[in-house]
């Protein structure tokens, strides 16, 4: 079991959602904390509340879409902290919609985001992590990645392929010290993308709490969990189905309202 007392981690979308509940369930643990948004007020919110509790913090404000940010964050927390130890990759952005409606750019957005930023940071950090021997990326994907959601197209897309990136990856450094841990969440209560829409989703499917997605991240961190589906509602036998019938795997998700439901959501 890894103690995470004196690590240095790196997380992203720190600002909002769930940014500030994995921030604090991680810093109760004993690590130092590098926070990274757009938002510098909404860090030092976070910053503020986490220094309270006694949590060493620093925030480095940045846009994880242009490359040369990305860059400058990296070298700002090695300045300031000496290393990072773990990078935990939660920044997300949903564009919802009909696909062939949204306008390109939202697209592209949505997807340097959720799978380039991550992996752009990842292969910033990587090379220190090998050095040293050791080292946790943790991402937060969604459920959507084990099984698309319509109207959510390209955030499906992105997350499935964070996912499988962290796969190979996990594969590849087999042995070198460097983790990686995925994390699943569903339809999350109270904060976050879905929390804004105030609509209860299918029964079938159900929903989790942000405060039960952070533990997961700590979870993963202490016990080098490979991944880990956060839902309120038993999922991991439904996505077995569908990998082994994708027809079965569209009927059920008509079946459980979720088509239905995403529709709902977007005014179709």
């Amino acid at each position: 079991m890894t103690k995470l007392k004196g690590l240095v981690v790196l997380l992203t979308g720190a600002s909002r959602g769930l940014g500030p509940l994995v921030a604090e369930a991680v810093g109760r643990r004993g690590a130092t904390l590098a926070l990274t948004a757009r938002s510098a007020a909404g860090l030092e919110a976070t910053a503020g509340r986490l220094r309270e509790i006694g949590v060493e913090v620093s925030t480095f404000p940045a846009d994880l879409c242009v490359q040369a940010e990305r860059e400058n964050l990296v070298a700002g927390v090695l300045r300031t902290c000496g290393r990072i130890d773990a990078l935990l990759n939660n920044a997300g952005l949903e564009s919802e919609g009909a696909f062939a409606e949204l306008p390109w750019p939202s697209v592209a957005e949505n997807l340097e985001t959720n799978l380039v930023a991550p992996m752009a940071l990842t292969h910033l950090v990587l090379p220190g992590m090998l050095e040293r021997g050791s080292g946790h990326i943790v991402n937060v994907a969604s459920i959507a990645a084990k099984s698309g959601a319509p109207y959510a197209a390209a955030y499906s897309g992105a997350k499935a392929g964070l996912a499988e990136w962290a796969r190979a990856l996990r594969l590849e450094l087999r042995g070198t010290g460097v983790r990686f841990s995925t994390i699943f969440p569903g339809y999350v209560r109270d904060v976050g993308m879905f929390a804004r829409f105030g609509m209860e989703p299918p029964f079938l499917v159900g929903t989790c709490g942000p405060e039960q997605v952070a533990e997961a991240v700590v979870n993963a961190m202490e016990k080098g969990r490979a991944e880990r589906i956060v839902n309120g509602r038993p999922l991991r036998y439904a996505f077995a189905l569908s990998e082994l019938s994708p027809s079965l795997g569209d009927w059920l998700m008509r079946f459980s309202g979720v088509v239905d439901f995403q529709r709902r959501k977007v005014g179709k």
